[in-house]
């Protein structure tokens, strides 16, 4: 007699409503959670899609009451994925206020600002703020797990990085001040923040070609940032590389999302499950 099939653990009926949602939601290890994660992500592509042509001159403004009908169906979908994520979540709050948890609030609630105030001159500013339904383009990194090791890396090597940039900066004030007095205001180095765009410029090899240095003096102090510039480039990758192998060999992976933790992690920074 053939082995009868079991139905997998995660999508049976006889699991609570609220549980069942919560695999659904977090989790992609069913095939529901699956569906329901590729199902958002086409939703949220076809949203910033709608905000990209809205925003063109010639396509928007006669098409303005179809994209309003759009942004209101998104928005309503996005909503009811935000109520229903706090609502399923073992640890509500840790959620509303994670990094997840903000992107999913920003997501819909600028056009619930210009739904509120849509009549106030003085208000206008508010319908700018329609502008950051774009933001939704962020929720898509839920999809790459490699954007959690990513991110990790960032943050691990946040104060490294930041130490790098502010002598950087240091470095583009001094080259700044000193390309002002070799040029002075007569060769377009007319006053010193002119002169430190300049090094910006050149030690990020970039070269706009609107400042040019006309001495010889100016010139070789061009050549050695541009160096300079090169050398610069190579660093951060190097900090940001280290600090991404480091973390990956202290993280552990929740089961239900997938989400990189702290090897002492006891629950699950992404969804709040407990981590066995």
């Amino acid at each position: 007699m053939p082995a009868k099939k079991t139905i997998p653990t995660n999508d049976r009926e006889d699991i609570p409503l609220k549980k069942r949602l919560f695999l659904v939601v977090f989790g992609n290890t069913t095939k529901t959670g699956r569906r329901f994660d590729i199902i958002l992500l086409w939703l949220i592509l076809g949203s910033i899609l709608a905000v990209m042509l809205e925003s063109i001159p010639t396509i928007g403004p006669r098409n303005a009451t179809f994209f309003f009908t759009i942004e209101i169906f998104f928005t309503v979908i996005f909503s009811l994925e935000y109520v229903i994520r706090v609502w399923v979540s073992p640890h509500r709050w840790k959620y509303i206020f994670s990094f997840w948890g903000l992107v999913d609030f920003l997501s819909v609630a600028p056009t619930y600002l210009y739904l509120l105030f849509p009549g106030y001159h003085y208000l206008l500013i508010i319908r700018s703020l329609r502008l950051l339904r774009v933001f939704r383009v962020a929720k898509l990194v839920r999809f790459v797990n490699e954007a959690q090791a990513l991110g990790e890396g960032l943050k691990s090597s946040f104060y490294k990085i930041s130490t790098f940039l502010f002598t950087v900066l240091i470095t583009v004030v001094v080259m700044g001040t000193v390309m002002y007095v070799v040029e002075g205001p007569e060769n377009e180095f007319t006053s010193i923040p002119q002169s430190i765009y300049w090094a910006i410029i050149t030690i990020t090899t970039v070269g706009y070609g609107d400042i040019v240095p006309q001495t010889v003096v100016g010139k070789f102090i061009s050549s050695m940032v541009m160096i300079i510039g090169y050398a610069i480039i190579a660093v951060p990758t190097g900090i940001f590389t280290a600090a991404m192998v480091k973390a990956a060999s202290h993280k552990k992976e929740c089961e239900i999302c997938r989400h990189s933790n702290d090897i002492n992690a006891r629950y699950c920074s992404g969804c709040g499950v407990e981590i066995k």
